[in-house]
């Protein structure tokens, strides 16, 4: 009998990948491996992870296979070109985004610093590729020199706009940051505006609680629309909603790391309730990947993996759990940007089938397919549900031939 869905609770660990993807080496990637290099290399403790079946999606030092798991799991693969968290994000929501956005490696055209400067009245500082905590300790005393603002992006589409609190108060940093939204996101020139205020003084510099995050809405109809049209509640916590543009959410819980996250998902979890529950776990890109902190990597799972049996013990009984990723962020790599990863997938509920191996899945789609076709709602026009192998149900013609599919790829990574 099809169980009773209410609610499907939605945890992206950002940045934690599962893997290096077949064309990883197209960009730059070739040999990351999130998961597998932080377990060897620091040895987290992660047993309730473990029991849920991560040690069964690929070699984990420390985190063995389970002939028990209590989830079922997989891994998907990104069908997106790219690997920013905005673009992983929409397509686990069914929104599959063909074209890589642009990116500047050679920092931004002259004509773009030319606007931004016009329209704000301060120079540019900056402007290359670069990590975030580095260009700020480098420019500095530059900055609060001459008032410039320091500008810099990634290997991704994003432009960022970092000033120290005394030199540019966050107000006029944020009105910033809505010129380059209005100049460049609007015009499809970037994918993502960032504002980075930061405080301290010189060796003690830190980037404060103040980020904001400008971001284009999604170029189609996504599972969060769908949840809306069909009076589902969506609510998100932590950066979600910015990643949507605010576009098909109902609630939002603004947190500012994962510890507030955990806490404010915890209390969403014991609430009750219907539709949707998405989360975002920051950390683990923006402290400890894009800074290669391998060590603050394993803590930040060993904390999400003692959150895990207060989340699984508050599941109501029409409670659906999934757990997945947005794209990789290897700090063990010399790069500090993300890294073009498979990203696991485990999932589990009171009325679901335990240990169900779901194999490697062509794309994050399939992940909102799902949400819709547990909860009643139109699926999106991308993504292959996997509802039918976890819940008691009967599968499509389709779902059939994506399941073979998905039995094949098992069968040649285990012969490989």
């Amino acid at each position: 009998m099809l169980p009773c869905i209410e609610r499907v609770i939605l945890i992206v660990l950002d940045g934690v990948g599962a893997g290096e993807l077949p064309d990883a080496d197209a960009y730059g990637d070739a040999g990351s491996n999130t998961l597998a290099h932080v377990c060897v290399t620091c040895g987290p403790q992660l047993p309730n992870l473990g029991d849920l079946g991560l040690g069964n999606l690929l070699p984990l030092a420390g985190v063995p296979p389970t002939a028990a798991p209590r989830a079922s799991y997989g891994r998907l693969a990104e069908g997106s070109a790219g690997k920013d968290s905005t673009v992983g994000h929409w397509e686990l929501m069914g929104v599959v985004s063909p074209r890589p956005y642009p990116v500047y490696p050679e920092g931004f055209p002259q004509d773009m610093m030319d606007l931004f400067e016009a329209r704000t009245g301060r120079g540019v500082l900056g402007n290359r590729p670069a990590s975030g905590t580095e260009i700020i300790k480098e420019l500095d005393a530059e900055h609060r020199r001459t008032g410039k603002w320091i500008v810099y992006t990634s290997a991704d589409s994003v432009f960022q706009v970092a000033a120290h609190e005394e030199v540019a108060p966050t107000s006029e940093l944020y009105r910033a940051c809505e010129v380059a939204t209005e100049l460049f996101m609007a015009t499809g020139r970037v994918l993502r505006v960032i504002a980075r205020p930061y405080a301290g003084s010189e060796g003690k510099l830190h980037r404060t609680a103040g980020r904001r995050d400008y971001n284009m809405a999604a170029p189609d109809t996504t599972v969060l629309d769908l949840l809306m049209a069909a009076n589902r509640p969506v609510t998100t916590v932590g950066k979600v909603d910015r990643l949507f543009a605010g576009r098909g959410v109902t609630v939002t819980v603004h947190t500012s790391n994962n510890t507030d996250t955990l806490s404010a998902l915890a209390d969403q979890v014991e609430l009750g309730g219907s539709g949707l529950v998405f989360a975002n776990l920051i950390d683990f890109d923006m402290l400890y990947g894009h800074r290669n902190d391998v060590v603050g990597f394993a803590k930040g799972l060993e904390e999400f993996d003692a959150a895990l049996p207060g989340l699984l013990r508050g599941l109501h009984r029409g409670d659906v759990l999934m757990i997945t990723a947005d794209h990789g962020c290897d700090p063990t790599t010399p790069s500090t940007d993300h890294s073009r990863e498979y990203v696991p997938l485990l999932v589990c509920g009171p009325h679901l089938r335990a240990g169900v191996d779901l194999g490697i899945r062509d794309s994050f789609a399939d992940v909102g397919a799902t949400i819709c076709h547990a909860l009643g709602v139109q699926r999106p026009h991308r993504g292959v549900s996997f509802w039918c192998d976890v819940a008691d149900c009967d599968q499509t013609g389709d779902e059939r031939v994506a399941r073979q599919r998905v039995d094949w790829l098992r069968r040649r990574d285990i012969a490989g």
